[in-house]
């Protein structure tokens, strides 16, 4: 028995019994006009619009589209509606389970049902990313000889998990996290939709704010909330979802923090000072709380970022790059498994030495040129590369470090005005000390010892 027909199944029987389906699965869109976000891929012409048919929407669409983005962002929704929209036959996959024998058996399927009945069939693939180069390319014949509509999911970068042949015979669209306005649109249109709750209960604001908070940006995952929370509530013959009962359903504490008020500047705050402070654990709790309220991972990457430079600097030169690739990786994967990501660079933070002479070095340097204190670029350091330079005495006399043992040219590189300036005073902690014992010996090959070495209060 072919797997649509299992999906056949499945509709007739939530047609008769719509609550027998999870709430997510009831509220699934029936037209692109009804998906909630993503309105970068949805608008008139798009490759989605045409893949539908949609009239005078120009040529008709792709044979093979791979949907990229984090969980709950409308993978299986949209190529649902495709299925739909088009009256095609809709078979689903996961990667996680199926391997070549079954994608070959859908393929065939899908051939005698071209040949036989004229209905063309749409494949969607979930976690396409988890199938080896061989199970992927035994989808190319049924790309390239449109046998089949591939819609393909991945939450992984599709440009490292997905062979390149079978890439490049696809369109890529990336979907982007919900916004707390879409899933605010999806919550309330489930709590009075005939097909959600239809009005059984109400949710207010404090309970709406917990929901958006956890979810993630994921629409799978507040609808399941919703549908438990709301269970709960019509079993205790409550007529609204209290935070209390949410709280108790979703096993989750409703976090104090405001995203875009004092909780997140005063959270933040803590987490950057616990981290300076080598409180490591203090740092975990800040972390968590701003996890656990759905902080934007970016934003605290982002955070910690700033922290490796202006706290810790050249005393361990490896935060930086531990925080950048933080980073990097929270871009790429998200929530739940970023939150991982942000904890390895966080500990390694605040265990790190700490130096924040970087940080006044450049303060120090950015206060003289505020102040005046500049002059002009000493002549032999000037640009000598065009015509005319050597006449004005650009670039004359300039000695090129590498000519000479040791690689330092002992030579005036600062304007006039600063040359008597020292910005960089490093400390004696953790990897700095070697720098502090570099930046002396420099600094007496260039002459420099004897002279005011202070920098501006």
């Amino acid at each position: 028995m072919e797997p649509d027909l299992f999906t056949a199944a499945a509709e007739e029987r939530q047609e008769k019994d719509p609550s027998s389906s999870p709430l997510a699965v009831r509220m699934r869109p029936r037209t692109l006009d009804e998906v909630v976000g993503q309105q970068h891929l949805l608008k008139p012409g798009s490759p989605l619009r045409r893949l539908v048919g949609e009239a005078g929407r120009g040529p008709a669409g792709p044979s093979s589209v791979f949907l990229w983005g984090p969980p709950g962002t409308g993978k299986t929704t949209l190529a649902y509606v495709v299925s739909k929209a088009t009256d095609k036959r809709f078979v689903e996959l996961s990667a996680i389970t199926a391997g070549v024998k079954e994608v070959r058996a859908v393929i065939e399927g899908a051939r005698r049902a071209a040949g036989g009945f004229g209905k063309e069939t749409v494949l969607f693939l979930d976690e396409i990313h988890r199938f080896s180069k061989a199970q992927q390319d035994s989808l190319l014949p049924a790309v390239e000889n449109r046998w089949v509509t591939l819609i393909a999911a991945t939450t992984e970068n599709p440009h490292f998990s997905v062979n390149s042949p079978l890439l490049s015979r696809s369109l890529l669209l990336t979907l982007e996290p919900l916004t707390d306005e879409d899933l605010r649109a999806l919550l309330r249109r489930a709590l009075a939709d005939e097909r959600g709750l239809g009005g059984a209960v109400t949710l207010p604001g404090d309970a709406e704010a917990h929901l958006l908070r956890i979810a993630g940006g994921d629409a799978r995952r507040v609808l399941t909330a919703l549908e438990a929370a709301a269970g709960a509530a019509l079993a205790k013959r409550e007529p609204e979802i209290t935070l209390e009962t949410l709280e108790e359903t979703v096993d989750r504490a409703a976090v104090a923090y405001d995203r875009d008020g004092d909780q997140h500047y005063d959270v933040a705050s803590a987490l950057i000072k616990s981290i300076r402070g080598s409180d490591v654990d203090a740092a975990l709790h800040y972390l968590a709380r701003m996890i656990e309220a759905g902080e934007d991972p970016r934003f605290i990457a982002r955070r910690l970022m700033i922290s490796a430079s202006e706290d810790i600097g050249l005393a361990d030169p490896t935060a930086l790059p531990t925080a950048v690739a933080a980073a990097q990786a929270v871009a790429m994967i998200g929530f739940p498994e970023a939150a991982l990501t942000l904890s390895h660079a966080t500990i390694a933070l605040a265990l790190a030495p700490k130096s924040n002479a970087a940080t006044l070095a450049i303060f120090a340097a950015r206060e003289d040129v505020r102040r005046g204190l500049a002059g002009p670029v000493p002549a032999h350091l000037r640009d000598g590369h065009y015509k005319g330079a050597e006449k004005l005495g650009h670039a004359q006399g300039y000695v090129y470090p590498h000519d000479v043992p040791g690689g330092i040219a002992a030579q005036e590189y600062a304007p006039e005005a600063v040359r008597d300036r020292r910005y960089y005073e490093p400390t004696r902690y953790g990897a700095e000390a070697r720098y502090a014992d570099v930046a002396d010996r420099v600094r007496e090959r260039l002459g420099r010892t004897g002279r005011d070495g202070s920098a501006p209060a």
